[in-house]
């Protein structure tokens, strides 16, 4: 397995360092629904973990809450209620949006506000290691203290001042200094510190959690590529100063960003949809081949046409999982191909997009063999093994969540079925023209009829 390393610039082999993979993902801020964005992030870090776990690997993945932030903040003073259950309430839809997704969970989900005193407890070490100081009631990071600052980001000190708009304050020693606590300020959620109340800057939580559940060096840190800096650039600046131990992540994994049209998607644009908007014309195997046909490490346009499109895919792998057999024959292809160029498609830095080729190869081969009356049992086996190491369930949600109407769509086509055998093609066209107008799409093909919602 080779993995492209942000903190290189290169692929590199991927050689854990013991027998369980510790992996953190930066999680969301929650202060709204979750979108698609966050739906792209989270399927390829899905992904990722599957993978391994196919492989062989055990995969010990920490996920977090920013849950005290200045959005959680402003939002929840506008609407009246408290930071803690405007955070509380979002946390909860983005857990029921993951598990429409299918997302495996992570292992622990900590949250800033239950962290605090551990939060507390590494910025007294960094200050104790003489890379913090506290200015006022604010505590900042020494950047330039740290040799190593921007080593992942490409950055150097002087390139981010030279031109640069930096915030100017006299609290800093320096320009590029960033804080670790916040002092507080009146109407804010805040914690008693040794340097007074407050609470805690953005970056110092991610450390701080990583390092309290996954240790001093992790082999996997993930997110967006809009946190490589300043998010994780910092992150490593604190952790690494703080404990003496480099790298504090082996392998910096960056999936790319998703745009709307031109634009990035992103709360101040207005541009976002929503998770639950995509579902409502998609599939969760539909919007999981959109996201995977792209490879994560590029950016990704986002169209309700191309929704359409693997949403029709994703009916084309159902479909094949569940045709019927038409004989008894031994399958006359190699199924173990498929597997391999699977395996060797994800071995390259998870390729997704040539591993969902594969998978459409496949799908061509059963339908094949269908037509030559060959036992496909295997090879859709196979098919739904593989589909499910990309977190596809081959299951069509607008279908399988019909509830109690499916029995009696399934029992009107197959009345229909009856009234084209005894030619009576009339009454059998209105059945299905009374389907389309309950929202049932017919598809007749050389392999059966099959259904979806609109």
């Amino acid at each position: 397995m080779r993995i492209y390393n942000t903190l290189s610039g290169e692929k590199e082999e991927f050689s854990p360092q013991g027998d369980e993979i510790k992996m953190y993902v930066c999680g969301v801020t929650p202060y709204d629904n979750s979108h698609v964005g966050h739906a792209m992030s989270y399927v390829v870090f899905d992904v990722i973990k599957r993978y391994l776990e196919f492989k062989g690997y055990k995969v010990y993945h920490v996920q977090n809450f920013t849950d005290v932030d200045d959005k959680i903040i402003g939002r929840a003073q506008r609407l009246g209620v408290s930071a803690i259950e405007l955070a509380d309430e979002y946390i909860q839809n983005y857990f029921n949006d993951m598990n429409s997704l299918n997302i495996k969970p992570a292992e622990v989900y900590p949250r800033v506000t239950g962290e605090i005193d551990e939060i507390i407890r590494l910025i007294q070490t960094i200050i104790d290691k003489g890379y913090g100081y506290n200015s006022g009631g604010d505590v900042y990071f020494r950047s330039s203290r740290f040799e190593g600052y921007g080593k992942l980001s490409g950055r150097t000190l002087d390139g981010m001042m030279a031109g640069a708009r930096v915030e100017v304050s006299e609290a800093k020693e320096h320009p590029m200094d960033f804080v670790l606590w916040k002092g507080t300020k009146p109407g804010e959620p805040s914690w008693e510190s040794p340097w007074g109340t407050g609470r805690p800057g953005w970056h110092i939580e991610c450390s701080a959690m990583a390092l309290k559940y996954l240790g001093s060096s992790l082999d996997i840190h993930g997110g967006g590529q809009d946190l490589i800096f300043p998010h994780h650039e910092n992150e490593i600046a604190q952790s690494e100063a703080a404990t003496g131990v480099a790298p504090f992540a082996k392998y910096w994994i960056h999936n790319g960003l998703l745009q709307l049209g031109e634009e990035k998607m992103s709360k101040s644009l207005g541009n976002l949809v929503t998770i639950n908007e995509v579902l409502e014309q998609a599939s969760a195997d539909g919007l999981r081949l959109f996201v995977l046909s792209s490879h994560y490490h590029s950016p990704l346009s986002y169209t309700d046409e191309a929704i359409t499109s693997w949403q029709r895919g994703a009916q084309r792998l159902r479909e094949a999982s569940r045709l019927q057999s038409q004989g008894a024959k031994e399958l006359s292809i190699d199924i173990s191909s498929y597997r391999q160029r699977f395996e060797e498609s994800m071995d390259d830095d998870f390729n997704s997009p040539k591993a969902i080729a594969v998978l459409f190869d496949l799908v061509k081969e059963i339908n094949r063999g269908r037509e030559r009356g060959e036992d496909l049992s295997f090879a859709q086996t196979t098919l739904t093994e593989l589909a499910g190491v990309l977190g596809l369930t081959l299951k069509d949600a607008l279908r399988d969540n019909a509830g109690d109407s499916a029995p009696f769509i399934e029992l009107l086509l197959d009345l229909r079925a009856d009234l084209r055998k005894a030619k009576a093609y009339d009454l059998a066209d209105k059945v299905r023209d009374k389907l389309t107008e309950l929202g049932v799409i017919v598809e007749d093909s050389p392999q059966g009829t099959s259904w979806r919602r609109k």
